[in-house]
């Protein structure tokens, strides 16, 4: 009953997510997504690293999420909702962005309001008597200089219709209605921002099968059946119910306990081989995930393709590899991500030196090789700092 208890006062309503996620695109190969920042693949445009994170999201969240997409390069704002199926939908206009303007403190005078008045021109005593001048210049008639003190009465003392001088001599400030209207702003299309100006559907030409933790979410997030085998929906139906319903909710704890006991449970039922102990340990890597324990994710998700390579399953070990290498890029200890990396890599490497998937998509393979580079020059500037922190 305590167990009870404490589950209801941890489902107050649906898991909060932000209503737009904010994502700037500030190059070809750099962007940030809700303050994550997200790099494209090599041979992979910016705009599909994009909007494959804001799908990532959608399936974890089990939501569409809504995005404002600033892109630097084609200088627009485009809003979309991404589905967890890959679905993108337009939710208004994209729009271009000016570029911000200077402050007006720093803005050259253009001269609208007539020329700025010369506070130490002189003044020939023949023009002080004469209306023009005086009109252009009032405020210096009051200021004269030491000379002009010596000019007759009438000249000092001007008649008030000098002074104030008509309108059209001051040069009155233009008529706001007057000013020329702003120049109509360029039509925004998907060739010139790059982005999708139309909903586009989750098909294309040449659909990819959902593989890693991408099918791990479509599961938990389905309808479909939870089990693989008639002896697995037997056992695990009523318990694999529960961990997906736990992980919708965003119960992620109750969800790891959950899926931990279950898989004990199945080894000592089904065996540890298994296909429904393989599939659990595979859910149970995707949870691990989510709950920010990214090593231990990625060490299942090796587990699990060793194990199916020696079955020869080469579909299912590249899935587990690709799992792993998802957590993988979660992991920011340079020496961890680079112990990690060792393995996830010689793996790759020999799921692609055979005849499968691994091997018809080489492009994920460079990319973590390229990862390992930058993490080799991580943990070497980290120790050289740690040196001379100790000297």
């Amino acid at each position: 009953m305590a167990r009870l208890s404490f589950e209801k006062k941890r489902v107050p309503g649906p898991v909060a997510h932000p209503a737009a996620v904010p994502v700037r695109v500030y190059g070809a190969g750099g962007a940030s997504v809700g303050g994550a920042a997200v790099v494209a693949a090599p041979g992979e445009e910016i705009q599909q690293a994009v909007l494959n994170h804001l799908q990532r999201l959608a399936i974890s969240l089990g939501t569409p999420i809504r995005a404002t997409i600033q892109d630097d390069r084609a200088g627009c704002v485009v809003p979309l909702e991404v589905s967890a199926d890959g679905s993108s939908r337009v939710t208004g206009k994209a729009v271009r962005v000016a570029r911000p303007e200077a402050p007006e403190f720093l803005r050259t005078p253009r001269g609208e309001f007539g020329p700025a008045p010369v506070m130490g021109a002189a003044v020939p005593g023949s023009a002080v008597a004469s209306a023009a001048p005086v009109a252009d210049v009032p405020a210096p008639v009051v200021d004269l200089p030491a000379p002009v003190v010596d000019v007759p009465a009438p000249v000092v003392v001007a008649p008030a219709p000098v002074v104030v001088a008509p309108a059209p001599v001051v040069g009155a400030p233009r008529p706001l209605s007057a000013a020329p209207a702003p120049a109509p702003a360029p039509r925004v299309s998907e060739t010139t921002t790059g982005w999708p100006t139309e909903s586009v559907p989750a098909t294309t030409a040449t659909p990819t099968p959902p593989r890693g933790f991408d099918a791990v979410a479509e599961e938990v997030l389905g309808d479909g059946p939870v089990t693989e085998t008639v002896e697995g929906a037997e056992l695990l139906t009523e318990p694999m119910t529960r961990i997906n319903e736990a992980v919708r909710a965003g119960r992620i704890e109750d969800a790891a306990e959950l899926v931990e006991r279950t898989v004990e449970e199945a080894v000592t039922v089904l065996g540890a081989d298994h296909a429904e102990v393989l599939h659990l340990r595979e859910l149970a890597a995707y949870i691990a995930y989510l709950a920010g324990e990214p090593v231990r994710a990625c060490r299942l998700s090796l587990d699990l393709a060793r194990l199916r390579r020696t079955a020869r399953d080469a579909d299912a070990a590249y899935g587990n590899v690709q799992s792993a290498a998802t957590a993988w890029r979660a992991v920011r200890d340079p020496e961890e991500g680079l112990r990690l990396g060792r393995d996830l890599i010689d793996l790759w490497a020999d799921l692609a030196a055979e005849p499968g998937p691994a091997a018809d998509d080489p492009r994920p393979l460079e990319s973590a090789r390229a990862r390992m580079l930058r993490l080799t020059d991580r943990a070497s500037r980290a120790e050289r700092t740690a040196e001379h922190g100790a000297a």
